[in-house]
């Protein structure tokens, strides 16, 4: 179930009304209720996959429960070590089972021993990097002593399934969302108001920036071979926008619908495009992910306590790992690589006693502009591979983006580019708000003017419920 289907339009109605009346009559009912609202949510797509959920919530409960409950250390690594292996397990399992296979199967055959081996018919059940992560955290920051074990089962299911986040995150912590559950939610026209400009804003990034954007990227990327240099750039732009509004926008909405409930989630994204180096894109993209593999990769190998050359095995590490997270694809790990190699040359810096660059502000240098051109360009060239089908698919595309010939004009690579370009001043005047409107008319009808325009220009370019691109993931 899409967040912008008409089904989850019906959907979602239904579950506030009865949320918000269970909510002032009985907390273990309403949580109860988000259960199994969260469970009908994650089965719409496919009903087999709910077993594989459940049954990994409830190991991590009693994991949890258990490492609670006992004294003996040696016990309790042995309890974190069946979490983790699980965990990770039925991850491999699912998702990179078959790419080992492939490999496998083409070494075999380039030195000369072709075999007859065949991939399996796995099914990747959607959302499962996400609540995998989210529940290996727990364990692992209840052996940290870091939270205390959650008793109620219905509680921890609860936190595992919160439909709003749990087929593409944010990765929640047990420290931040679990304690929610706990607690009766209030609602006040205040937080009504800022989640459904968030859920507009939401749905403007997925359906007119991502959805759009995504139209030129796939024709730039299908044809690369018979464009210009100039519209594989344009092309690789769109895919920068497309994976961002899809991204982003996916996580606006789920924040606005966990807020409309009474919850609150932490901020994913933080307008990672006006950052000015390589590290501030990293703190301001999918942070949930990426302080996931801080607290729990990169510092337990070490961080950076053990000198410049272990940072950057530990940064190679987290950077590579967080590339194979997003697929089984040699892409991805070269998407992971390379975006280390661009983080490392901080680490010397650092080290003669500079300081991460600050915040980007409204008032900016012609020299901050720069750097946000730079890093955006960065990224932009990193995106390629991200999305392209394979290495040399990538390099391909990438070599054609320097390639000097004559020039063709194209009109179809600028249609949107005004639209875009009106989205990218808005982000850039609404970045000091959370919710992406920071400036507003102050007067009522003007406000609203605002508002259904927005509304208008949904409605205007909505085509088909396109998934999100980190479904897949």
């Amino acid at each position: 179930m899409l967040f912008q289907s008409f089904e989850f339009l019906i959907f979602f109605p239904i579950i506030f009304i009865l949320f918000w009346a269970l909510n002032s009559w009985n907390l273990r009912a309403r949580n109860l209720f988000l259960l199994a609202a969260s469970y009908f949510f994650y089965g719409y797509w496919d009903y087999r996959f709910l077993a594989l959920i459940l049954f990994s919530s409830l190991l991590d409960y009693t994991i949890g429960i258990s490492i609670g409950k006992t004294i003996k250390e040696g016990v309790k690594k042995r309890l974190l070590a069946l979490s983790v292996i699980f965990n990770i397990g039925i991850l491999a399992y699912c998702k990179y089972l078959n790419f080992f296979i492939e490999n496998f199967v083409t070494l075999l055959a380039d030195i000369g021993m072709d075999q007859d081996i065949s991939t399996l018919k796995i099914i990747l059940p959607v959302g499962i990097s996400f609540y995998t992560f989210q529940t290996l955290s727990y364990t692992i920051d209840v052996y940290r002593k870091n939270i205390e074990p959650e008793e109620n089962v219905i509680t921890f299911l609860t936190f595992v399934s919160f439909f709003p986040q749990l087929v593409a995150g944010p990765i929640e912590r047990a420290s931040n969302l679990l304690g929610q559950f706990c607690k009766k939610s209030e609602f006040t026209y205040e937080r009504g108001t800022e989640a459904l400009r968030q859920i507009l804003y939401g749905l403007f990034k997925k359906i007119v920036i991502a959805d759009q954007c995504a139209i030129y990227a796939n024709q730039a990327f299908a044809n690369h071979d018979n464009l210009s240099a100039l519209y594989l750039i344009l092309g690789a732009v769109f895919f920068a926008f497309q994976i961002y509004g899809d991204f982003s926008g996916y996580s606006d909405i789920a924040r606005g619908i966990s807020r409309l409930l009474g919850f609150d989630l932490m901020v994913n994204f933080k307008f990672p495009y006006f950052s000015k180096d390589i590290g501030e894109f990293w703190r301001r993209w999918h942070i949930s992910l990426s302080t996931w593999f801080r607290d729990y990769v990169y510092i337990p190998l070490g961080g950076s306590r053990g000198g410049q050359w272990k940072t950057i095995r530990n940064v190679l590490i987290i950077f590579i790992v967080s590339g194979f997270w997003h697929g089984a694809n040699w892409t991805f790990l070269a998407w992971g690589a390379i975006h280390a190699m661009l983080f490392i040359p901080s680490i010397f810096l650092r080290k003669k006693g500079k300081q991460s660059l600050p915040d980007v502000d409204n008032k900016v240098t012609l020299i901050d502009l720069g750097k946000i051109f730079y890093t955006f360009s960065l990224v932009c060239i990193t995106w390629v591979f991200f999305r392209a089908d394979s290495i040399s698919h990538a390099c391909s595309y990438i070599a054609g983006m320097f390639k000097v010939e004559s020039f063709q004009f194209n009109g179809f690579y600028f249609k949107f580019l005004p639209i875009l370009t009106l989205f990218v001043l808005w982000e850039w005047f609404n970045k000091h708000s959370e919710f992406g409107w920071y400036y507003l008319p102050k007067n009522k009808v003007a406000r609203w003017i605002v508002y259904l325009s927005v509304v208008c220009t949904i409605v205007y370019f909505r085509r088909d419920d396109n998934e999100f691109i980190y479904f897949q993931f």
